[in-house]
């Protein structure tokens, strides 16, 4: 299985870690950080916009949140997913 991140451990920033799953498996998304108890449910709908938008399924999502805005957030995950896939991060 294949693993790609992207972010940091700043605040304002959060660390997002993409791993393949088998085919059919689904998608999983984990939240842990210090916005994680008041942010979590709004964290994973953004995760799953951008992971939509991108035709992604069957990927294990964490997520390391410490404070990051949306724009953050989904810059983060689509670049951890272009990673995973071999692209041109931009």
């Amino acid at each position: 299985m294949k693993t790609a991140q992207a972010g940091t451990l700043e605040s304002m920033d959060c660390v997002v870690t993409v791993t393949e799953r088998e085919k059919g498996a689904g998608t999983v998304v984990s939240v842990t950080g210090s916005s994680s108890v008041r942010f979590k449910t709004a964290i994973r709908e953004k995760t799953g916009e951008v992971l939509t938008a991108l035709g992604e399924r069957d990927l294990s999502v964490d997520i390391q949140d410490n404070g990051a805005i949306d724009l953050v957030l989904a810059a983060r995950v689509e670049a951890a997913v272009k990673r995973l896939r071999g692209g041109a991060v931009s």
